[in-house]
């Protein structure tokens, strides 16, 4: 009866000082090889797992896309899950087994990559270079 009192003291009193770190990046001011942006960032939340891509397309780069598909809206955001592997981040696989998209990034580098994956073949292109990088590590 004294272990069960002493493990449950041992955890009202170590849980409420254990530190929780989250490690936030936010990669902004991120240009484009084929399109033009007022807006373009990439926040990667390391904790969650989940990256936020929020961009507002410039109007010529707006209008192109608008006419063919109605769906596109000037200013947009979209959330993927992401994990590690060997120093790098990735989104997720998007698409079929045999053929998919991933989004890549290093920490603490300004490139950012698609990994494009067909029947077993990858390739990755520079898809942006972002000018400001911001690391926020936050204890709670």
């Amino acid at each position: 009866m004294k272990r069960i009192k002493f493990i449950i003291s041992f955890f009202f009193l170590i849980l409420p000082f254990q530190n929780l770190k989250s490690e936030i990046i936010i990669l902004s001011l991120c240009d484009d090889k084929q399109d033009e942006f007022l807006k373009n960032e990439y926040i990667f939340n390391l904790n969650e797992l989940i990256m936020v891509r929020n961009y507002v397309y410039k109007e010529k780069t707006y209008r192109k896309y608008r006419l063919t598909d109605l769906s596109v809206k000037k200013s947009n955001s979209y959330v993927r899950n992401i994990y590690e592997e060997n120093g790098k981040i990735l989104t997720h696989k998007h698409g079929y087994p045999q053929f998919y998209t991933q989004i890549l990034f290093e920490k603490g580098k300004k490139e950012i990559f698609i990994k494009t994956v067909l029947n077993d073949e990858e390739g990755i292109s520079k898809i942006s270079t972002c000018k400001k990088v911001e690391k926020f590590e936050k204890e709670s």
